[in-house]
């Protein structure tokens, strides 16, 4: 039964596009199908609170809806994700053309709410405090063939000051090892080469029953799935990053070298006021092991700048952090005030233009390292895993992307060898680095895979064919 078109807008971090993949599972498995177009009859918005600009964003969104919504009254507009459950009523109140408003804990519930708001003829809203059905558990729309991500756990029990994702997300709460392994193996079997562990804090995974190792123990679990050839993961949290998972990333052959560890600050005194629990000799410790074990290992971070009580001098422990760490991307964020986190009540907030001109002089010095790391990579072999092409710059370049063991971005010439599909994988010799993607203008190799091979089959039912790839729908066991 067809019950119409939906679209999926999804604001924030992977744990929210994971989500958005589960949220169009459901409603295709409800009956409706995904829009081709701006049009919908129902469009769900999946936010975020930990963003700068959050609140903006969302509200400036329903705001546009608006003349959507008049010029289709039948249209329904969903409200999910870490701000529904922090703002609850406060978005019916500003934004009462909006149907339904559902937390992060009842994903599951979206197309029971929908239909009763519709039946009832007033906006639905369902916050609840614990979850409910693990996220994984749902019908999933993926919109890669041959990549997944697979949660771990969801929540966290750090206590960040900067951070209201505890509050939103609640307590960690960790699958058991055999439903993981259950679920990789099914995408395998699907197509899937490459899936990313997600979790608030993967390297805690096992800490709700009490495996200290357990996380460790994962990767090399993963190293026993036939066909399975990357393993990722994020993120995981310093203080429990232990030299077992280390060697399990170094013996397992298909977890690949590539780590994102967030610093926040290189600040011993800053880490105390964020309560990040761990020091900067601590961090630059687990960068030496990683390099000891894995020389190549590609180690991406995430920093804070501005945050209340910051000095100069600060900044400069925290450049003096990236210079050692050698980083090979940096995502560098302006601190701002995120309501109900202690840190927003603390006091030596930093006004704007500190904290810009700052951010500025720490970009200037992530980004020089990022492109001396990059021409490393000149005359090096690489394997890329190829990503479908997006759009017409692909056709005039006469390249392709996709991306390194390491996670980097390389954009390959394709003349050489015909019918490349995503999922494939190509060796080819970096030309030309930039700070964050390299070029190969160089003869490539291609070895078919099976993802290939899906893909290319899907491709030839026009029921499952779109634009940047290949949404694939999988229904829970």
């Amino acid at each position: 039964m067809n019950k119409g078109t939906y679209r999926v807008t999804t604001f924030g971090c992977q744990m929210n596009a994971h989500d958005s993949e589960r949220l169009a599972g459901l409603l295709e498995d409800a009956g409706f199908v995904e829009s081709q177009d701006e049009s919908a009859d129902v469009i769900v918005l999946n936010t975020c609170a930990v963003r700068e600009n959050a609140d903006n964003k969302l509200y400036g969104t329903l705001g546009m809806l608006v003349q959507e919504k008049i010029k289709n009254p039948n249209l329904q507009i969903a409200v999910g994700g870490c701000l529904a459950q922090k703002d609850r009523g406060e978005i019916l109140k500003k934004a009462p053309w909006v149907d339904v408003v559902f937390g992060t804990h009842n994903v599951n519930a979206l197309p029971v709410l929908l239909d009763r708001a519709r039946s009832q003829q007033e906006a639905q809203m369902e916050i609840l405090e614990s979850l409910e059905v693990f996220p994984s558990n749902l019908p999933s729309k993926r919109e890669s063939s041959y990549s997944a991500w697979v949660s771990i756990s969801v929540g966290c029990n750090n206590s960040c000051t900067f951070c209201i994702v505890p509050s939103l997300r609640g307590k960690e709460k960790d699958r058991r090892a055999g439903e993981i392994l259950d679920e990789i193996k099914a995408l395998v079997d699907d197509g899937v080469v490459e899936v990313t562990l997600l979790g608030q804090n993967v390297n805690s995974y096992g800490v709700e029953f009490g495996e200290r190792e357990a996380f460790a123990n994962l990767l090399r679990a993963c190293g026993d799935i036939k066909g399975l050839e990357r393993v990722r993961f994020t993120s995981p949290h310093p203080r429990d990053f232990t030299e077992e998972v280390i060697l399990a990333m170094k013996e397992t052959p298909n977890v690949m070298p590539q780590l994102h560890m967030p610093l926040q600050s290189g600040s011993d005194r800053i880490l105390k006021a964020m309560r990040r629990s761990y020091r900067k000799s601590r961090y630059l410790e687990i960068i030496d092991q990683v390099r000891s074990h894995l020389p190549e290992a590609a180690i991406t971070t995430d920093i804070i700048v501005g945050f209340p009580g910051e000095t100069d001098e600060d900044l400069q422990e925290t450049i003096d952090v990236v210079e050692k760490a050698r980083f090979t991307a940096a995502y560098t964020f302006q601190y701002s005030k995120r309501p109900g986190t202690p840190a927003a009540e603390l006091p030596d907030q930093i006004p704007q233009e500190l904290i810009q001109t700052r951010f500025e002089k720490l970009l200037k010095v992530v980004n020089n390292i990022a492109w001396e790391e990059s021409k490393k990579q000149v005359g090096k072999k690489v394997e890329v895993l190829v990503a479908p092409k997006e759009g017409k710059k692909d056709s005039e370049t006469h390249r392709l992307s996709g991306r390194t063991k390491e996670n980097r971005l390389v954009h390959f010439a394709y003349e050489q060898a015909q019918n490349i599909r995503p999922g494939d994988f190509v060796t080819t010799e970096i030309t030309y680095a930039a700070p964050y993607h390299l070029v190969a203008d160089s003869k490539c190799e291609v070895r078919r895979s099976r993802a290939g091979d899906l893909w290319e089959a899907r491709q030839k039912e026009p029921s499952n064919a779109v634009t940047l790839g290949m949404p694939v729908l999988i229904k829970s066991s």
